[in-house]
Formats: structure tokens, C-alpha cells, sequence
């Protein structure tokens, strides 16, 4: 089977899976977020172990998929930790550092790379979470939508920008990070960024959640995920050019690994739950 046959396949049986579990919210999305978090963490650990950090990978990959649940347990009223107790983690790890990596194990980049891998992945997916069950939703379908904005505008910014990309081609973006992106796909993936948002926000957001934004609204935030979301792109494939890798995993055929699948979106989620937040209008 070809690569982008692979692709298509994942495509189709996947994006079911997602959207059923966004409109569950609750404790199947907080799970769905939780497996994912373990996953890229995972992958994260095997990229740092390859710069030499050697983060502590239990500790990374248990952390990281830790953060999701506990964003349900706050969403649920539960006891969670306050962040008295949470900052107690680093001088935990620095602990458990000391004991099992000592002098020669780099326990600075051990703990430094723990600490990063668990806000990275689990951290950042969980505003998955918190943006489904946003305070401005009522219902299923308008948690599902609000969710899907940043979503949407990442696949289209990502997409506009290869096929983009690829039509005109010209100077490249950084080619020291990622050798097949170029201004124009950028300068595309931007604009049509902008377009996914306005069409998502006029036939989606508005009728099904009673959310609007205004055309203002519409072009800074569709701008700003879109430019976000490239920047995410490289920063991942800055990780693996100095991990010296191509894929983060081999766990998603035709994809490569988690990582590689929500590199974009670990940064438009929680920028997108942001903007959101102060752009968004009741009942527009």
C-alpha cells in the first residue's frame, strides 16, 4: 500500500473516532487525550534520549497522560492537586535524579526534559478538553464546533500550504529545519488559514453553537492559528533534525508517530482556547 494510501486510510477510520469522542466529552475524551499525551510523550522521550537528555521516562510518559484526567477531575468538581503540591514535582524528580542518574547520567537535562515532555504533550492536548467543555457551551454539537475551530484551521493551514507550496515553489522557509517548506506555501497556508476560519465560523460555529465572531475576530484568529501552526511544524522537525530523525515514530502508517500528527496542534489548541476566550460572541 502506497503512503498516501495509508494516509487516506488512517483519515477515514480515524476522524470518526475523534469527532464521536468530541461529542462525548467527559471522561471518553479525557482518555482519548490521556493515550495520545502517553504516546507523544513516549516519542518526545525517544527524540530527547537521542540529543543525550535522557529524560525520566516513566516518570515523562505517566506525567504527560496524567494532565488530561486531571483536567476532567476539575472539570467534575473532584480534588485535584493545587499548584503548591504540583511545583513539588520538580524537586521530586531532582530527588529521584539524584538517586538513579547521579553525576554522569546529565540529571540537569534528565529533569529539564521530563518536566518540558509532560507540559509539551499532556499539558498542551488537554486544552482539547477544556476548550469542549469551554464556559460559553451548551450541548454536545456547540462543544464539538468550538473544539474543531483551531482543528480545522491547522488541517486547512497544512494543507493549503503543500499544495501550495508545491505549485510555486521559490525560496524556501528554513531549510535547516525543514528543507520542503517555502515562503509561498506559507504565505498560502496563511491565507487560506483565514478562509477556513470565516467558513467554519459562518457555517458551523454560528448555526450549531450560537457563537460568532466578527470579521475582525475572524481574520486574527485565523491568522494567527495559521501562523502558529506552522511555526509548531518546525518546531517539532527541529526536534527531530537534532535527534537526527525523520519521523518521531513509526506508530501511524503513512504518518509516522503522534508527535508528527499534532505537532500544529499543540500550539494552535491552546492559543486557539485563548483567542477564543476574548473574541467570541454569544449569540451571534
Amino acid at each position: 500500500m502506497s503512503e498516501l494510501s495509508q494516509r487516506v486510510l488512517f483519515a477515514v477510520l480515524a476522524v470518526p473516532v475523534v469527532v464521536g469522542l468530541a461529542w462525548l466529552g467527559g471522561a471518553p475524551l479525557a482518555t482519548l487525550l490521556a493515550v495520545a499525551a502517553a504516546l507523544a510523550a513516549w516519542e518526545f522521550g525517544r527524540l530527547a534520549a537521542a540529543t543525550g537528555a535522557r529524560p525520566l521516562t516513566g516518570w515523562l510518559i505517566g506525567g504527560a497522560a496524567a494532565v488530561p484526567l486531571l483536567t476532567h477531575a476539575a472539570h467534575l468538581g473532584l480534588w485535584v492537586p493545587p499548584l503548591p503540591v504540583v511545583a513539588l514535582v520538580v524537586p521530586l524528580l531532582l530527588g529521584v535524579a539524584l538517586w538513579r542518574r547521579g553525576v554522569a547520567g546529565h540529571p540537569l537535562a534528565a529533569v529539564a526534559s521530563t518536566l518540558l515532555g509532560i507540559w509539551y504533550t499532556g499539558g498542551l492536548l488537554s486544552f482539547a478538553y477544556v476548550l469542549r467543555h469551554h464556559r460559553f457551551v451548551i450541548g454536545a454539537a456547540a462543544g464539538t464546533a468550538l473544539l474543531f475551530v483551531p482543528l480545522i484551521v491547522t488541517w486547512v493551514t497544512d494543507a493549503g500550504a503543500f499544495f501550495v507550496g508545491r505549485a510555486i515553489g521559490g525560496a524556501k522557509l528554513m531549510p535547516s529545519v525543514s528543507p520542503g517548506k517555502t515562503w509561498a506555501g506559507a504565505v498560502g497556508g496563511a491565507v487560506l488559514g483565514v478562509v477556513g476560519a470565516w467558513a467554519f465560523s459562518r457555517w458551523v460555529l454560528q448555526p450549531v453553537a450560537q457563537l460568532g465572531l466578527g470579521l475582525g475576530g475572524v481574520v486574527v484568529l485565523g491568522l494567527t492559528l495559521s501562523v502558529t501552526a506552522q511555526v509548531g511544524d518546525l518546531v517539532e522537525s527541529l526536534l527531530k533534525r537534532e535527534a537526527g530523525v525523520k519521523d518521531s515514530s513509526r506508530l501511524i502508517p503513512g504518518h509516522g508517530g503522534v508527535l508528527d500528527r499534532t505537532d500544529s496542534l499543540l500550539f494552535t489548541l491552546p492559543l486557539g482556547y485563548v483567542l477564543l476566550d476574548l473574541l467570541l460572541r454569544v449569540g451571534a
